[in-house]
């Protein structure tokens, strides 16, 4: 779905609305004002909702953002800022709930007329917030990879691979806007967030103040099981992400390799530093020998991409590599028979050193020369050293080595009875840090590195469990929801 097939169908549910609260309900005061508190109460109820259904894509999102701010603040005025930003993202989950429930019942507020003062000028704030958080995304676009935000003088044209955060993450996972899209939206929800302000005396309200409350705390704490659903307790019901279950990664990443192949140059643009003229020639000029005409001390080169057929997701990226660095993803998804896979998007440790004593044995060689001179030969010694040296230690939160025990370990060991492939794949990961976990929890199976923003888009469990079968996902676990061995043995026999 587009955006403005979305912006369509949420008006006429707005339509429907109005006509209710105006003919059926006799509650209305202005039609405007009507149609824009049902309009921006079913885009908010919308936007939410297909948040809620993947609370920690949210979170993720999140934490991209308080990374950025971070490094934004770092090195100013403002630096004292910057050391807040991780601690934050420590609780974006906590956050992500919180915004997620926050802007549904925003949105019913806004359809049931509650508190209008209030409900204006919360609307209001909050637009206003996600206005600055597209606005920056969208302006990090005109920084230069070796600039600052705040060096405005180096700013150059806008470019998309210069922006921080690519998607401001407004619909979640359901619709991917680009940044200047997201900010424009917003700018244009200014508008009735004013209006609402100066106006809110216009306000339709529905029902009793008495119902009007329990409906809104109703939907409060319904909303926020449900978010708690979506990530604690399982994974989210509805997966809007590219590695859904009956996706053939191994064929869709093919596909969307050979379309990114096939990108090719259309046009070169190139501006004049001095006088800021702007001059456009098609590739093949360009190429041909016209670029000797446009030195790049004088001009700035720029060139414009065919659009690729096929959308780039991150099945592009699926790549799972070995202790010595070997892409095993390819062999992965050949093999013919099942293949559970064990991921932890990103494997959190506690690094503790501690001074040990040590013994090894060093070997010298010397070359002795005969004592008249005329010969020389070879002596090895042995040398006993004795020495203090730095060894780390790695801790896991137990809940992590319960979950294996608990939960993941039993269905591991029928897998790898029944002669099933088990891999396990950890994000941001050391080996070290590996063979650690692996001894704490008792696992039994090798373990590949990754990308962990990848990890965290094939599944939303730590630790979670995919089944794939000649390059299809079967299915996916979240921990708490997995089946016990006999059935899972029963139900996928490995022959």
């Amino acid at each position: 779905m587009t955006l403005p097939t979305l912006l369509i169908y949420i008006g006429i549910a707005a339509i429907i609305i109005t006509v209710l609260v105006s003919l059926v309900f006799k509650k209305h005061k202005s039609w405007l004002m009507t149609f824009l508190q049902n309009y921006c109460g079913v885009l908010f109820i919308v936007s939410g909702w297909v948040k809620a259904v993947d609370p920690l894509g949210t979170a993720y999102k999140m934490e991209q953002y308080f990374a950025e701010f971070e490094t934004l603040f770092d090195g100013t005025w403002f630096s004292f800022l910057s050391p807040m930003f991780p601690w934050l993202s420590e609780y974006a989950i906590g956050f992500s709930v919180f915004m997620i429930v926050l802007e549904i019942v925003m949105g019913l507020m806004l359809i049931l007329g509650v508190r209008g003062k209030l409900t204006s000028w919360a609307f209001l704030l909050l637009v206003g917030f996600f206005t600055f958080l597209t606005g920056f995304t969208y302006l990090t676009g005109y920084v230069g990879a070796e600039a600052s935000f705040w060096q405005f003088g180096e700013w150059g044209a806008h470019n998309k691979a210069n922006m921080k955060v690519q998607d401001c993450g407004c619909f979640g996972d359901f619709i991917k806007l680009e940044p200047k899209t997201s900010f424009l939206k917003d700018i244009f929800l200014l508008i009735p967030a004013f209006f609402f302000v100066f106006k809110h005396k216009d306000m339709h309200q529905l029902f009793s103040p008495a119902i009007r409350s329990v409906m809104t705390l109703v939907t409060a704490v319904g909303i926020l099981l449900y978010c708690l659903s979506n990530f604690a307790w399982d994974i989210p019901g509805q997966d809007f992400r590219p590695f859904k279950e009956g996706v053939n990664v191994r064929e869709q990443k093919r596909l969307e390799m050979e379309a990114q192949s096939n990108v090719h140059i259309t046009e070169w643009v190139l501006t004049n530093k001095s006088s800021g003229e702007v001059v456009s020639m098609s590739n093949a000029d360009y190429m041909g020998g016209k670029y000797k005409e446009y030195p790049k001390a004088d001009w700035d080169i720029d060139n414009k991409l065919s659009e690729p057929t096929m959308e780039r997701t991150k099945i592009s990226d699926f790549a799972l590599e070995d202790e010595n660095l070997d892409d095993q993803a390819e062999a992965l998804l050949m093999e013919p028979g099942y293949v559970m896979m064990i991921i932890i998007p990103k494997l959190k440790s506690q690094e503790s050193y501690e001074k040990q004593t040590v013994n090894r044995t060093e070997y010298r060689v010397d070359t002795i020369a005969a004592a008249d001179g005329s010969d020389y030969s070879l002596q090895r010694d042995t040398v006993e050293i004795t020495e203090e040296v730095d060894v780390v230690s790695y801790s896991y939160d137990q809940d992590l080595i319960r979950a294996f025990v608990d939960h993941v370990n039993p269905i591991t060991e029928a897998a790898q009875k029944s002669g099933m492939l088990v891999v396990g794949a950890a994000g941001a990961a050391t080996q070290e840090a590996l063979s650690s976990l692996k001894q704490q929890a008792d696992l039994d199976y090798d373990f590949l590195t990754a990308d962990d923003i990848m990890l965290k888009t094939i599944i939303r469990s730590t630790p979670g469990v995919l089944l794939m079968k000649d390059g299809i996902i079967l299915k996916k676990w979240h921990y708490k929801k997995l089946p016990s061995a006999e059935k899972f043995a029963s139900s996928y026999p490995n022959k």
